[in-house]
């Protein structure tokens, strides 16, 4: 966690405590638009757009705990990922597989690494995978979804819910449905 005193002397420009900060965030604010945005290339240009909003708008943030400063950071990066799926032109709720899923499964998430569940919310549709992360990791409300991402509740709900049955569908053909309950 980054101390209050290196924010601030990066918001004042102290290159030193700009580079702190750079190193304590970009690796995770990197992952995470890996979890957004499928292409490599992609999640470079929006960390690269993400940190530099971060180091333009330091002087506005407050420090309120520790860990806030993160939170904000996270904040940030997520828009820039949203944005940059508008730009693309891809409507992140349009896209709709074909095939019907299982609906009961066994909970095998504990019992996966942390690469093979990052490898499979990768393989969700881009719209599936844009709530999914948004509810799931993230932890935004339907509310809150609908709001970023100009669609209805019932649509984030129905996208949650059709993510889930996507990744019990990977699952399952991965051949890891051997634990008590998938999602």
């Amino acid at each position: 966690m980054l101390e209050k005193k290196t924010i601030e002397k990066a918001s004042k420009g102290n290159l030193k405590a700009e580079r702190l900060i750079y190193d304590s965030i970009s690796k995770p604010l990197f992952m995470l638009c890996l979890r957004y945005l499928k292409h490599q290339e992609d999640a470079e240009d929006v960390l690269s757009s993400a940190l530099i909003k971060v180091f333009r708008s330091l002087h506005r943030f407050e420090y309120k705990m520790e860990g806030s400063f993160e939170a904000w950071a996270r904040k940030i990066t997520v828009n820039e990922c949203l944005m940059c799926l508008r730009k693309q032109m891809r409507s992140p709720m349009m896209v709709e597989p074909e095939e019907h899923f299982q609906k009961e499964g066994e909970d095998i998430l504990d019992k996966l690494s942390a690469d093979e569940l990052f490898g499979l919310i990768l393989q969700l549709p881009e719209g599936y995978r844009t709530v999914f992360n948004l509810y799931e990791i993230e932890g935004f409300s339907h509310p809150e979804i609908s709001e970023k991402l100009g669609i209805s509740e019932g649509t984030s709900k129905s996208q949650l819910s059709k993510a889930k049955n996507y990744l019990k569908k990977l699952i399952i053909a991965n051949g890891w449905n051997h634990a008590s309950k998938i999602i």
